[in-house]
């Protein structure tokens, strides 16, 4: 069994991650208070795949006009609805992504209204930016993010007048990090035998959907990909049907990410029918964990927290069996393209 440094996690996503409520809610109300058109969610990788449960929570609970944009598209496609009544959004772990900062100044120079969630102070993305949270600290930045955002993007549909639980719905926040520790101490067998099991599996088809989509779409590119050079596809549920399910054999690893949002008879149909064809299901659900202290209610948007951290406990057992750093990499950032 690998550390899990609990006393770091909360320091730094309970005790500081937490500390930032005040912040965010002087931010995302002055914005408010001078008006605005609709909010742009920006990112490259990870950090648009770390945007797509928030899109998809407004657009499912909010009327505010809500985007998700992939930054170097977005500066080339001359969205017809964005302008400088817009708020646009961004999260960076470095604060140097390039594209990421590209986009940042793009929207700022048009006369946007422009947010980051940022960990390293002191980088370009925190100096371009009208408002930036820096946590300080990489480590479970992905962690923290999660939980700024459910304060921003909850404080804005409490502004508009579509969320009255914003309180009660804080103070759950505030219990998701020990949720997050107990969920992770509840995993972690099985995440050591997952990777042990599945070392030297050379692709795994990821399925995923609503507010856990991100989660699929990052795990898969960002992680079993990027991370470890393994042949990876995301999938949605919604359409694993078309197309995809020809390539399941008795042998094919399927990793299916539930969650408790609107969607999960989406994923119910795909384990139906997985079940019966591989012999390689693998199912993560995040009604598994108790979750102490978190209603019902909003299980289902914590469960994008839930589900990340999990998921994490595996990076870090297929790092141990396949004696191949996390932080390896062929291209990135190292070769010009």
């Amino acid at each position: 069994m690998l550390k899990f440094d609990e006393a770091l996690f909360l320091k730094l996503v309970e005790k500081e991650g937490l500390a930032f409520r005040s912040k965010i809610e002087d931010i995302v109300d002055s914005i408010c208070q001078k008006g605005f058109s609709n909010l742009f969610l920006i990112g490259a990788g990870g950090t648009i795949a770390m945007m797509y449960p928030y899109k998809y929570i407004l657009e499912s609970n909010s009327t505010i006009n809500v985007h998700a944009e992939i930054a170097a598209e977005f500066m080339v496609m001359n969205n017809k609805q964005f302008s400088k009544d817009s708020v646009c959004i961004f999260t960076s772990v470095s604060g140097t992504t390039q594209e990421t900062v590209a986009a940042a100044e793009f929207c700022k120079e048009r006369g946007a209204t422009t947010i980051a969630l940022v960990a390293e102070p002191n980088t370009p993305l925190t100096q371009v930016v009208n408002y930036c949270i820096t946590t300080g600290s990489e480590k479970h930045s992905f962690d923290t993010f999660f939980m700024l955002l459910y304060m921003v993007v909850f404080r804005f549909m409490y502004n508009n007048d579509e969320f009255p639980q914003y309180e009660h719905f804080t103070k759950e926040v505030s219990l998701l990090p020990q949720a997050i520790l107990a969920a992770v101490k509840d995993f972690d067998k099985k995440a050591e035998e997952f990777a042990i099991k599945h070392k030297d599996t050379d692709y795994h088809m990821m399925v995923g959907s609503g507010n856990l989509w991100g989660n699929t779409y990052s795990y898969a590119m960002c992680i079993l990909e990027e991370m470890q050079w393994i042949h990876a596809k995301s999938i949605h549920a919604a359409e694993f049907f078309h197309g995809t399910l020809e390539l399941v054999v008795e042998d094919t690893s399927v990793i299916l990410l539930k969650g408790e949002d609107e969607t999960r008879p989406l994923m119910d149909r795909v384990e139906r029918f997985a079940e019966k064809i591989t012999n390689q299901l693998t199912v993560i659900d995040t009604k598994d964990f108790e979750l102490l202290g978190v209603s019902e209610e909003f299980r289902k948007h914590f469960s994008v927290s839930i589900n990340w951290a999990v998921l994490s406990r595996i990076s870090v057992y297929l790092e141990r069996e396949r004696n191949h750093s996390l932080d390896l990499r062929r291209y990135y950032r190292k070769v010009e393209y």
